[in-house]
């Protein structure tokens, strides 16, 4: 097992102002909730280890072409071995919570029964955070769906979204009191629209309609899961997380400014106005005509069940103009500062967006961001590993949050995407989001400036 290389410099007040958000920040509240995330898939491993089974991103990462360099999730950051380490690591930053997913082909049988094996490797996990006191922000749905529900029409299936109420309270019931807040699925958006509409994501569709109807069952599974996370767990917050994305123009086009609000429309009111309004929004049927979904009677009302919390994950923006019909066409900027992965490094962004969601929905619920984070190519040098861009991006973003909580947006806590590289979905390993940098050949951790500033500041907060 390796050892985290996580001192920090002597100067920690200078260290710490690399990243930290403004003086007098509402984010520098003691009761203001900062953590670290990951996922099963991206960091786990261990793919057929003691009755898992495969999952449908098993499946899409060994054919091949899906992923960048081939890559798979086989031994990502074999974090399912090396689980105690890292809950060490986590514990060395000082942060007050983590973020985690369940793997679902891990702790249930194809016949619905619960795999022990699986269910107890989450249980010493959360209890190890629980005893040194970090709480458990656990995410039900991060993209693993067992193939063999995928054998059977997958999230185009509705009684798939039966099939996840079922899992849903089988884990609650598992390991209730261990967790601080249960969210049904992680960017349900991503699920339904690069997984059945554009082919980018497992199980790699791509039909219009299909992501419209896949949608629709994911969201309807979430809103089966509530109640059941609430009798099961009832200590526990229950909440949801979306990605969200900014959309603007620069142009002065009537045709551009609504392609970069249609482009909002697609990216956040697809997914936020049937969870907060309890219905889809129409314009999204303009930009794709005839993929309604079907929707039965009592769906909604199941949908727009109230939430404890919404988890926010924000990345970039993209500058939109009209694609000459109905729908829109991404515009690249020139000169903009931009990431390994392409995106725009836009923090403003954010600010919009949460102050837009607090004037558009009565009934938005307290705000976690649960992701943000970003990718760049780095590497160990002498031991260490500067990531001054993304120091940048941080400080940059914590202060966006800052301003919208300064302009009466709820939010309750920052998790920064990752805690270590990982596994990058259909990228690979090649794009590095996390603020601990992972040798995949040898599995060694070392916090990289970044992280290390990060915990500087944490520990200025706690003024220990």
């Amino acid at each position: 097992m390796s050892t985290p290389q996580t001192s920090i410099a002597p100067n920690a007040p200078a260290l710490a102002a690399q990243v930290a958000p403004p003086s007098a920040s509402l984010m520098s509240r003691p009761e203001f909730v900062w953590g670290v995330a990951t996922a099963s898939y991206q960091i786990e491993g261990a793919i057929a280890e003691d009755g898992r089974l495969p999952s449908i991103w098993d499946t899409f990462s060994a054919t091949p072409g899906k992923v960048l360099h081939g890559d798979t999730g086989d031994g990502a950051c074999d974090h399912y071995h090396r689980w105690s380490e890292d809950v060490d690591l986590i514990e060395s930053l000082g942060v007050d919570a983590y973020r985690l997913s369940i793997a679902w082909p891990r702790v249930m049988h194809a016949d619905g029964t619960p795999n022990r094996k699986g269910l107890d490797f989450y249980k010493k996990l959360l209890q190890r955070l629980a005893d040194k006191g970090i709480q458990s922000f656990v995410t039900l749905y991060h993209w693993d769906l067992p193939q063999h529900l995928e054998d059977r029409g997958g999230w185009l299936n509705r009684d798939t979204a039966y099939r996840f109420a079922e899992y849903a309270d089988l884990v609650s019931r598992e390991l209730k009191g261990l967790v601080t807040g249960w969210a049904t699925l992680n960017e349900p958006w991503c699920s339904a629209y690069l997984g059945y509409g554009n082919g980018h994501h497992a199980p790699g569709l791509s039909n219009g309609r299909y992501a419209t109807q896949a949608l629709h069952h994911l969201l309807l599974a979430h809103g089966l899961a509530l109640p059941l996370l609430q009798a099961n767990d009832p200590t526990a917050k229950r909440g949801i997380v979306a990605n969200v994305g900014r959309g603007t123009t620069d142009s002065s086009k009537e045709a551009d400014i609504t392609a970069a609000r249609r482009y909002e429309v697609q990216h956040n009111d697809w997914i936020l106005q049937p969870l907060l309004k309890g219905s889809y929004p129409e314009e999204l049927f303009k930009l794709w005509p005839g993929t309604e979904p079907l929707v039965l009677d009592g769906d909604m009302e199941i949908i727009s069940r109230p939430l404890d919390f919404l988890g926010i994950n924000y990345y970039f923006r993209c500058n939109l103009h009209s694609d000459g019909g109905t729908g829109f066409v991404d515009v690249p900027l020139e000169g903009v500062e931009r990431t390994q992965m392409g995106w725009e490094v836009y923090p403003q962004g954010l600010e919009d967006l949460l102050r837009r969601f607090k004037d558009q929905y009565d009934r938005l619920p307290p705000i976690y961001i649960t992701e943000n984070g970003m990718a760049s190519s780095d590497e160990v040098i002498n031991g260490e590993v500067v990531d001054e861009q993304r120091m940048r991006f941080m400080k940059s973003h914590f202060a966006a949050v800052s301003r919208a909580m300064d302009a009466g947006v709820d939010v309750r806590g920052y998790f920064a995407w990752s805690l270590m590289d990982n596994f990058e979905w259909a990228f690979g390993y090649e794009r590095r989001f996390g603020i601990t940098h992972v040798d995949y050949q040898t599995q060694v951790r070392t916090l990289k400036h970044s992280g290390q500033a990060f915990k500087a500041f944490l520990a200025l907060r706690r003024g220990s």
